[in-house]
């Protein structure tokens, strides 16, 4: 019957690194997995922050059971305080990142509104017709769970993000011997981690990057500053411990780091030494040498304490020759050229930068090729969907997935919105829903097509070009010369001013035109003034300002 048939449905992180957001529908009722976020790209100018556009989930609204999140990173929960707005239904995570969660949500003031569910990789939840659970997997932030969602069609597997690291700082590796039961017991579908399939090989332990922070603080003689995720507490457990090895205490900047340490301390997954943490307006009070400072900042977020740090408008820290910063993260994709710009001002500075793949202060979360073919061979899926990741790793992993033997019509290239349905023999993209961009600009949420986007690019590229007209609100003549301001317009000042007062001669003409013609109301004189400058600005400069008609009658 239809209505028992099993769907997956990506409404994020398919063809794309972010907001992540896949729902599961069997019998009319659907759970959610992870409610992720996205960072702005260049062109998306003055927009803070991406989601998943959330209208199939809003039309089913009554249809929704639940949210059940991998892993404490925003590109996978940092949705939630908007979308639980509109569809407030329980939330599912483990411990710490339900505490990050819950963080983010009383920011927005919905943490007494909403359930939150603590569960771990031992937890079984029944949220009929589906039965849930979790296995443990090692990530770059504690924690982490797949997502192994049963119905009475099959079994599905959420990888998340992950990797196999046998050496984990906290001891907490990813269950092989649950993921070999998982795929003897039968897996119907894979939902894997595409991310890193362009690294050959097994990713590194993150015990690793310890062995370059000793070597770090050995060799330098001032303070050593080290950029990272706030949520890599891994990442900061070692720095800490490293630094108090050699006699250094540590302090904290940037808003996000003091937030997670604080969480991470309390919740007892950071152990930090009894007196090795300071305040950050106590620095001054120690030698060079005795100093580490934990700050965020390694994506070249403008606003961040790195970046304040870089561009001399920190309040507390001012960069000084003998500084050593540590830029402990790679890249996200997109702010390659933002980390570099840190970094040139940071070396303007005088100071030493230590940052990429070979100075060895960095080993991924998320597992390399190998490591996603043993994933594939633990659980021997029927059929498999790349996952989190741009098309050409969506793309690799297809190619993988063939190498270990799975057949070309078993496996999934999804775009954000098909909708992938299983029945008893076979699976099939069946038809689309709506999926795309919802932009949060300051306090509004707007969708792709959003006025204020496009005019802001309008306006980067060739400026505004104002136009104030006074006319009779009974003749609909021009009672005074029109007005014409610009800005970012031309750069050279007497030219503008020259081309200004051709195109308001240009426009009084026209206006005289349209009184002979008896033409009056605002909105038809609008549309007027605003083609009568467009045609004349685009003849005689081959650009296209944004131009606004402001009408006053008297």
């Amino acid at each position: 019957m239809a209505e028992n048939t099993l769907k997956i449905i990506p409404l994020g992180g398919m063809g794309e690194i972010g907001k992540n957001m896949t729902a599961v529908e069997y019998r009319g009722k659907i759970v959610v997995v992870d409610c992720g976020l996205a960072f702005p790209r260049d062109e998306m100018l003055g927009i803070d922050l991406v989601l998943p556009d959330i209208s199939f989930l809003r039309e089913r609204r009554d249809d929704v059971l639940a949210f059940l999140i991998t892993h404490g990173h925003e590109d996978h929960f940092g949705a939630l305080p908007y979308v639980l707005r509109d569809i407030n239904v329980p939330v599912y995570a483990s411990r710490l990142t339900l505490a990050f969660a819950k963080s983010k949500l009383d920011e927005h003031g919905l943490l007494k509104v909403v359930e939150m569910n603590e569960v771990n990789d031992d937890s079984v939840v029944d949220l009929a017709p589906f039965t849930v659970r979790f296995c443990a997997v090692s990530h770059s932030v504690p924690d982490a769970l797949a997502i192994i969602i049963e119905t009475a069609e099959g079994r599905i597997v959420f990888s998340g993000d992950y990797k196999f690291d046998h050496t984990p700082i906290d001891g907490r590796t990813t269950d092989v011997n649950k993921l070999a039961r998982l795929g003897q017991e039968g897996v119907l579908a894979l939902l894997g981690d595409s991310t890193n399939i362009e690294s050959e090989g097994s990713t590194g332990s993150e015990s690793q990057v310890g062995q370059a922070f000793h070597r770090i603080f050995a060799d330098s003689d001032g303070r050593v500053l080290m950029a990272c995720f706030s949520s890599h507490i891994h990442r900061i457990q070692q720095a800490i411990q490293i630094a108090h090895v050699h006699g250094r205490k540590f302090a904290v900047a940037g808003r996000s780091m003091i937030k997670n340490v604080n969480i991470a301390r309390n919740l007892g997954y950071l152990r930090i030494p009894e007196n090795a943490q300071i305040k950050l307006t106590d620095i001054d009070k120690y030698r060079p040498d005795e100093l580490l400072i934990l700050t965020t900042g390694s994506q070249g977020e403008p606003l961040s304490a790195l970046s304040r740090m870089a561009w001399d408008d920190h309040p507390q820290v001012e960069l000084q020759p003998g500084d050593t910063v540590v830029i402990s993260a790679r890249p996200v994709p997109g702010n390659e050229v933002s980390v570099m710009d840190t970094v040139n001002r940071l070396l303007r500075s005088g100071a030493k930068v230590i940052y990429g793949q070979a100075s060895g202060v960095h080993v991924s979360g998320h597992a390399s090729r190998e490591d996603q073919r043993m994933l594939l061979n633990l659980l021997n899926p029927r059929y498999f969907v790349p996952a989190h990741g741009e098309y050409r790793h969506q793309y690799l992993h297809r190619e993988l997935a063939r190498e270990a033997g799975l057949p070309d019509d078993h496996i999934f290239l999804l775009d954000n919105g098909d909708v992938l349905e299983f029945n008893a023999e076979s699976a099939a993209v069946t038809s689309k829903v709506t999926a795309g961009m919802m932009f949060v600009d300051g306090l509004q949420i707007g969708g792709a097509e959003h006025v204020v986007l496009r005019e802001r690019q309008q306006l980067s590229g060739d400026g505004i070009l104002i136009a104030v007209v006074t006319v009779s609100v009974q003749t609909g003549e021009a009672v005074a010369p029109p007005e014409l301001v610009a800005r970012g317009f031309l750069y050279d000042e007497e030219h503008e001013h020259d081309l200004l007062a051709e195109a308001r001669d240009d426009l009084v003409t026209r206006l005289r035109e349209l009184t002979a013609e008896h033409v009056t109301g605002q909105r038809l004189l609008r549309e007027d003034v605003h083609d009568t400058l467009a045609t004349f600005i685009y003849r005689r400069t081959k650009r296209e300002p944004l131009i606004m008609p402001i009408v006053v009658e008297v």
